[in-house]
């Protein structure tokens, strides 16, 4: 079935979650990354900038109930591929609050590989505030669309866009040959391609990958404690696009560009010499 323009503006339920103590610091725990703002309990407890990926998960889960909106079955849903990611941090999550997630389809077209689907994930206080907004989308490899120029609501431009990128420094990172079993867990974020062999195998890929939010975050780890002093509170905005896959165990590379304004470029190279994450940004105050 195609994707259709018909769910441009359906919106799922909010998702409610406790940000508990443990919870925020098994997360950065996974990604190795011992920041005391993560972990020193003696002190205000944050949460690390790409931990709203965790709150958007089932959120994001909820769109398949919106199949007939979608126009998708279970099968075709089923081959979304993260593609890009753009997270805008309002302020820093802290641990013991009640936040809730809710997903609107702002965009569904057809491109050329399949079909793409453009989400806006908020996410809200108790005092529904808005702590943070993620704009995500997913491509359908092989999947029909009904229309090629539905657009709801428009994407914000992303930072540095359209500019060379020339790197000024290099950052190997070493993933665990466990860390995407070990992210799943902490993350709460359960996609089987990630931690069941067989599964990653029968979709066509080599093994288990990582989670392209993982490699970015293991990516936003270094830059908050090598260029913003190891204060993740100054994050305001990031993202990037996730491109080729990351086997593990493997050391990856994380290249730098000049910094621009307040604007971090960067991308993330696999052990293949490929792009894992391009485009790479990080915006902070």
């Amino acid at each position: 079935m195609p994707l259709s323009a018909k769910a441009i503006g359906a919106k799922t339920d909010f998702i409610e979650h406790q940000t508990d103590l443990r919870w925020l610091m098994a997360y950065a725990a996974s990604l190795g990354d011992m920041n005391p703002q993560y972990l020193d309990t003696t002190g205000p407890t944050v949460a690390h900038p790409v931990f709203p990926v965790c709150l958007e998960w089932p959120a994001i889960l909820a769109t398949r109930q919106l199949a007939q909106m979608t126009g998708l079955t279970d099968a075709e849903a089923a081959k979304g591929v993260h593609a890009s990611h753009d997270l805008h941090l309002y302020r820093p999550i802290v641990a013991g609050e009640t936040l809730r997630t809710q997903t609107t389809v702002i965009d569904a077209r057809g491109i050329r590989p399949g079909a793409a689907f453009v989400m806006r994930l908020d996410t809200l206080d108790s005092h529904d505030q808005l702590v943070c907004r993620t704009y995500q989308t997913s491509i359908y490899r092989g999947v029909a669309a009904d229309t090629e120029t539905s657009v709801a609501e428009p994407v914000p431009a992303w930072p540095l866009a359209g500019r060379e990128f020339h790197p000024t420094a290099h950052h190997t990172i070493s993933v665990g040959g466990n860390l995407a079993h070990t992210y799943t867990e902490c993350a709460h974020i359960f996609n089987p391609i990630h931690t069941d062999k067989q599964v990653a195998l029968d979709a066509g890929l080599p093994d288990i990958i990582l989670h392209g939010t993982a490699t970015l975050a293991l990516a936003i780890s270094t830059l908050v404690n090598e260029y913003l002093d190891g204060d993740p509170t100054r994050a305001e905005r990031l993202g990037g696009r996730f491109a080729a896959m990351v086997l593990m165990p493997s050391d990856i590379q994380l290249e730098v560009g000049k910094t621009q304004g307040s604007c971090l470029s960067f991308r993330v190279i696999n052990a293949e010499g490929q792009e894992a994450v391009s485009q790479g940004f990080l915006v902070y105050r």
